[in-house]
């Protein structure tokens, strides 16, 4: 029999980055009915809020914190804003003057973090407008005068919409994990290890937020799995072969 010879899509880089890729689109699935199964059918997320509550007090102490509220509910989402707005003008103006020095790599890379810039706070603010959950601080248990409702639990007649899932302003931090982009395929370890800090960084924003009692813990994980699937998509789609033939 005749030993088939490579087609143009089977080069050795192509047939790398579907091997490092594909069980991504697998720990999507699995991550997704593992936060799903959290939220419904265990109460971490209330055993986190009600650590982060003062009973004697009826307060989330960190509620006004400086650090929580201040710093990092507002210098540093300043900060992200800015920092996201520069890099897609930078990417927009290659679109139409191409920096002669930028590989087809680097183009890349740049195209899917100035997208998921754009893309991660948006998709995450658009799923908030049709979410019924509330947040813990305007929950009964937590002085406020709503019921807590699980995700896959009807609302109560009557008790409005609390557009508080996913955690909106983790999403400020979380599109930072496009970055991985500029070390796929060639560096895998490389690219895990600066996935992992950029998790952890849009996490621990969105700990932060746990902290003042304005989401529960599954509010951030599905932030985090969207962002991932959102990065994960991009790269699909701009990483391929026919992607970086149009950005070349």
């Amino acid at each position: 029999m005749p030993v088939p010879l490579p087609t143009s899509l089977d080069t050795p880089s192509t047939s790398r980055r579907i091997a490092l890729l594909r069980p991504v689109e697998w720990a999507l699935l699995v991550s997704a009915l593992l936060i799903l199964w959290i939220g419904n059918n265990t109460d971490i997320d209330l055993a986190l809020a009600d650590a982060m509550f003062d009973r004697a007090r009826n307060v989330f102490p960190w509620q006004h914190a400086w650090l929580a509220e201040r710093f990092n509910h507002e210098i540093l989402k300043t900060v992200l804003q800015v920092l996201g707005f520069t890099v897609v003008g930078v990417a927009s103006w290659d679109c139409f003057k191409p920096f002669r020095s930028w590989t087809v790599a680097r183009r890349t890379g740049m195209r899917v973090l100035a997208l998921s810039a754009l893309l991660v706070p948006a998709a995450i603010s658009l799923l908030k407008r049709f979410s019924d959950s509330h947040c813990p601080w305007d929950l009964q248990r937590y002085g406020g005068s709503e019921p807590y409702v699980r995700l896959l639990e009807m609302m109560p007649a009557g008790i409005p919409s609390g557009h508080c899932l996913p955690a909106g302003h983790a999403s400020s931090a979380l599109w930072l994990l496009a970055v991985v982009v500029f070390w796929l395929p060639e560096r895998p370890r490389m690219a895990a290890a600066v996935g992992a800090a950029m998790l952890a960084f849009g996490f621990a924003v969105g700990w932060m937020q746990q902290l003042r009692g304005a989401h529960f813990l599954t509010h951030t994980l599905w932030s985090v799995w969207i962002a991932v699937a959102i990065v994960y998509f991009l790269y699909e789609i701009l990483g391929s072969r026919k992607g970086r033939a149009a950005l070349a």
